[in-house]
């Protein structure tokens, strides 16, 4: 996640989402996934299809920039510690990017500007944003509380609704729109309200967008001890249940709500697993049992997802009866790991490494790497692969790397490594693929690629109109890629990309228990 970004039902914020691919409409049979359900049937759906002109041009990598083994530009020097250092600097700056809205509650935007989304603020990067200040101990609490208590403020002074919702996204900051309109505010409307995005409609709420804002809470309430945060977590999870709870023969939870609070009856496997990370935590915290029956309902959800021949997960469902079974997401294959360690699952990381794979060359098709540069990772799905789509007249290139996916399978690889990945599989026989001892050399052997665009691609974009630290933020996707379910991930920095390196190069997992620390 992300215009607004994953998939399949679902991931989660709109990833460069952007408007509906040019060579077919946004309507697919397909499985909408959150992010992109929730952007294109609000107000704003008619600005997606002008708003993003092709996204700023990777600029030629610096002198700096040496190629390595294997034709890759290497990095500008400082390694691995500056790098994260540089990628938390970059945090610091999309929260603080509107001094007029500080000190008090705030949310990062969530992109640069040159996506064209403005101040938008996707509260599924600010909980990944959340964690990954959590990653630095006391280093970056102060940020990771600001965006807590953004959250809090939201939930608690939604113009329309008391009920612990939070919307998809949320305006930050003072802009322009693109009809000459000023949109004069951050985050605080005068009237004490929140300030929703209603600009682009991006108004509805959805179970996964609501799961890790309630995960980030809690892990920020055990590192605080602020019941401020747990509360917060409750009315959530609260929410979650008395919304969503699906009752049709496969269970878990439904999408949520869309913009006119209408149900939205698509099932997300990824939406699950958050789920059953979320309670699992929730139970953990409260010692209240009606949390783990929740977990179990989003449990058996999952597990109806699971493909022992091809050892994957589906996508979810259109109508909680029927599966779902293309395109195949990268996050359920990462995130069913993290959140559930079971060993069925060790085997999907195997499948995404080898079946999501891509490999971005520099001057290969419609690549938008800079000269010499190349970056290997994942893409976003298994239609990813082979679109032909085009967005605002920009051509996807399928070799393109989702920067964001390829640092979740760095974490999961690592997480994996030592739990129980040499273990049988569901039909009896030896776990089949590559696994065990070389996991962490695999993980890192991603975040390397992830730093190689961190120092080679995004270069000269802004934040409310002021630069952003050199290399300091990951972007998007190394070239633009089409997702499969109806919007692309551009080459723009992204808080979400750059949480997920984050969280990966400091061995964190935030879908267990304690898994920050």
């Amino acid at each position: 996640m992300t215009l607004p970004g994953p998939h399949d039902p679902g991931p989660h914020d709109p990833g460069p989402r952007g408007p509906a691919p040019d060579d077919r409409p946004s309507s697919t049979g397909r499985a909408l996934d959150r992010r992109a359900f929730l952007a294109l049937s609000g107000a704003g759906a008619a600005a997606l299809t002008t708003l993003l002109a092709a996204p700023a041009t990777a600029t030629t990598a610096s002198a700096a920039v040496l190629p390595t083994g294997g034709g890759h530009g290497g990095g500008h020097g400082g390694g691995a510690r500056d790098s994260v250092r540089r990628a938390q600097a970059f945090l610091d700056v999309m929260t603080d990017a509107y001094p007029q809205q500080n000190p008090g509650p705030r949310l990062a935007q969530s992109y640069a500007d040159q996506l064209g989304l403005f101040s938008t603020a996707f509260v599924y990067d600010n909980a990944l944003a959340i964690c990954a200040s959590l990653t630095a101990g006391r280093a970056h609490l102060d940020r990771a509380r600001a965006l807590g208590d953004g959250f809090l403020f939201a939930q608690e002074n939604d113009p329309a609704h008391d009920d612990g919702r939070l919307r998809q996204a949320y305006n930050v900051g003072p802009y322009v729109f693109y009809d000459g309109t000023p949109q004069e505010h951050g985050l605080v409307l005068p009237d004490g309200t929140a300030n929703v995005g209603w600009q682009f409609g991006f108004l509805g709420t959805a179970v996964g967008d609501m799961a890790w804002p309630g995960i980030a809470l809690l892990h920020l309430h055990a590192a605080t001890r602020d019941h401020r945060y747990l509360r917060g977590a409750l009315r959530i999870a609260e929410w979650i249940v008395a919304n969503t709870w699906s009752t049709r023969p496969l269970g878990g939870f439904s999408f949520g709500v869309d913009a006119a609070n209408a149900p939205v009856p698509n099932g997300s496997t990824e939406h699950n697993v958050d789920c059953v990370a979320f309670f699992r935590q929730l139970a953990a915290a409260t010692r209240d049992r009606r949390w783990n029956r929740a977990d179990e309902h989003a449990r058996a959800f999952v597990d109806r997802m699971w493909e022992p021949d091809g050892g994957y997960l589906y996508t979810g469902t259109n109508d909680g009866t029927e599966i779902n079974r293309d395109p195949l997401p990268l996050d359920p294959q990462t995130w069913g790991w993290l959140a559930l360690r079971d060993r069925r699952y060790a085997r999907a990381l195997d499948w995404a490494a080898d079946a999501l794979a891509a490999r971005d060359v520099a001057g290969d098709g419609v690549s938008q790497l800079p000269a010499g540069v190349t970056v290997e990772g994942v893409t976003f799905s298994s239609a990813s692969l082979t679109s032909t789509a085009s967005y605002n007249g920009l051509p996807v290139h399928p070799q393109g790397v989702w920067l964001e996916g390829t640092a979740q399978l760095a974490a999961a690889l690592a997480d994996r490594d030592g739990k129980g990945a040499r273990g049988r599989d569901d039909r009896g026989r030896h776990g089949a693929g590559r696994r065990g001892d070389d996991d962490r050399d695999r993980a890192a052997d991603l975040l390397r690629e992830v730093r190689i665009a961190q120092d080679s691609v995004g270069a000269g974009q802004t934040v409310g109109g002021t630069s952003l630290p050199e290399r300091s933020g990951v972007v998007a996707a190394s070239s633009l890629i089409d997702t499969g379910f109806g919007f692309g991930y551009f080459q723009v920095q992204h808080v979400g990309a750059t949480s997920w390196y984050l969280l990966a190069a400091a061995g964190a997992n935030p879908l267990q228990v304690g898994g920050l620390r």
